[in-house]
């Protein structure tokens, strides 16, 4: 079997929430590590044990408990944003690595659910804690996961070609930045200025109401 075969098959049995939860940038760069570098099997929270069971049984290695470091395998999670709470900063947009939310600069954000991997990465970002995570009331398929490949892989070619001179996943996706955020990132300073001029706004907009 190839290198290059090994960690496609690999990567066809990692779940692609593109978490991060296991250390790395998303699932392929996981699925390389594994083949290549030896890392462990047991570093992936949503495929849970039985995605351990099923790498073990590929890799033909002992199968491991889950690292719950990495995390504990919990039921699929789906972004919800509070509508009335957004102030447009479009953080979420660029946390997400399937493009599962839409929006512009200082317009509301919504996300689509059947798209969102449950991954809780825009969760952080958010300034105004107005995304949680929510119950999807289904399970997560071999479906599901080919189209959250798919458009990882869309989002990861849409970034290189707009900035081919970064090489990391986080330069990339920093580089990437609405002119809000990228005045935000500029200084703790800065950010709480710009923080404060779109709470500002979300509470003059909520008196309107």
């Amino acid at each position: 079997m190839s290198s290059i075969s090994l960690i496609d098959r690999i990567d066809a049995v990692l779940p692609q929430t593109q978490c991060t939860k296991c250390g790395y940038e998303g699932c392929r760069p996981y699925a390389l590590a594994i083949a290549n570098d030896g890392e462990a099997i047991n570093r992936c929270p949503p495929g849970g044990q039985a995605g351990i069971q099923t790498l073990a049984a590929l890799l033909h290695t002992p199968e491991l408990p889950l690292d719950t470091h990495c995390g504990e395998h919990l039921p699929l999670l789906v972004a919800v944003i509070d509508e009335l709470h957004c102030i447009g900063c479009t953080l979420c947009i660029q946390a997400c690595p399937v493009d599962a939310i839409i929006g512009a600069n200082k317009l509301m954000h919504t996300v689509l659910a059947d798209q969102c991997t449950g991954c809780d990465l825009c969760v952080e970002p958010c300034p105004v804690d107005c995304i949680s995570m929510e119950p999807a009331h289904k399970e997560w398929t071999p479906t599901l996961a080919d189209a959250a490949r798919q458009h990882h892989r869309q989002r990861q070619q849409r970034l290189d070609a707009l900035h081919p001179e970064s090489s990391s996943l986080a330069a990339k996706t920093l580089a990437n930045k609405a002119p809000l955020s990228q005045a935000a990132s500029i200084d703790t300073e800065t950010r709480q200025q710009v923080i404060a001029a779109a709470l500002a706004r979300a509470r003059a907009r909520r008196q309107k109401q």
